[in-house]
């Protein structure tokens, strides 16, 4: 008869070693491990609506950046800091959406016709074409910061580089946006 060893819940550590091993099981026993505490977390922030969905986007973008983890702090605090992190940019992006919102009734169109549809449309296509014209980066950079509302530690995150070069790219991506509709 063989003696049994004993038992021991693997460390956060360990399943992270595991999961970028390869084992798609250890990544699901981290989630399980903290899923609930990040969710209470949430709500004592004063998340009421998709507590869900900000804690799935918490582990992705973990899973994502996992590389990143220095373990200078346990794996929650890090986990607390992601989510703290989206919830800020996404109330910072709520209010960038609520602010172009607010119109003036004063500032309202009372008609529109046809005119107004070839106007806008021509506007549309040649900031399209402005865009299209920044390189790779510029135009990937500025498309997070402008359409995600991604700030701007996230997006070299996404993209492999520094905040401030993401910061220099978005900015040079406005002037030759700019430079191009005042040129067109």
């Amino acid at each position: 008869m063989t003696a049994l060893a004993p038992s021991h819940p693997a460390t956060d550590a360990e399943l992270i070693a595991r999961w970028q091993s390869g084992d798609q099981r250890a990544a699901a026993l981290l989630v399980e491990r903290h899923a609930t505490p990040l969710a209470r977390f949430a709500a004592s922030l004063g998340v009421r609506e998709e507590v869900d969905e900000l804690v799935q986007d918490t582990f992705v973008r973990a899973f994502n950046s996992l590389e990143s983890f220095r373990a200078d702090s346990a794996l929650r605090t890090w986990l607390f800091t992601i989510l703290k992190r989206l919830l800020l940019d996404r109330k910072r992006a709520e209010r960038r959406r609520r602010d172009v919102l607010e119109i003036d009734e004063r500032d309202a169109a009372t008609e529109y016709d046809a005119l107004d549809t070839m106007v806008g449309d021509e506007m549309a296509q040649r900031v399209r074409d402005a865009v299209n014209r920044l390189s790779p980066l510029q135009r990937e950079v500025f498309s997070l910061r402008v359409n995600e509302g991604m700030a701007y530690a996230e997006i070299a995150v996404a993209v492999g580089s520094t905040e401030g070069s993401c910061r220099v790219h978005y900015h040079n991506a406005i002037r030759l946006i700019k430079e191009q509709l005042n040129d067109d």
